[in-house]
């Protein structure tokens, strides 16, 4: 699971997640948010893992090429299904950043052309 959002609690997000699922917060404010106040860092996100059923790492910023091919061959084959919550015209670009700036967006907002 890769959550770009952070409105959920960290245990709500592992009871999402099947055993020996992955979350992948995107983001250094999950981190903020879950373990400032036990001062855990994101170089300790395994190190969690071994407490839970699920697995928990972290996300790469800058993904190179191979990285890039990876994804696009779970796509192709099915195993990685983006969601998409509204799609808009390309002439509505407004009309789309204003629902995905509200913060209720339901998967990707896009935009197409």
């Amino acid at each position: 699971m890769l959550d770009n959002v952070l409105r959920h609690s960290l245990s709500e997000l592992l009871r999402a997640l099947d055993r020996g699922g992955t979350l992948v917060p995107n983001g250094g404010q999950f981190w903020k948010r879950w373990f400032a106040s036990t001062g855990v860092l994101v170089i300790k996100a395994p190190l969690l893992s071994l407490f839970v059923p699920q697995r928990i790492r972290v996300c790469h910023e800058h993904p190179g090429q191979d990285d890039l091919l990876v994804l696009k061959g779970l796509m192709e084959s099915g195993k990685l299904t983006p969601v998409v919550g509204r799609t808009y015209p390309l002439s509505r670009t407004g009309e789309a950043i204003s629902y995905f700036g509200e913060g209720h967006a339901a998967g990707k907002v896009v935009i197409t052309i």
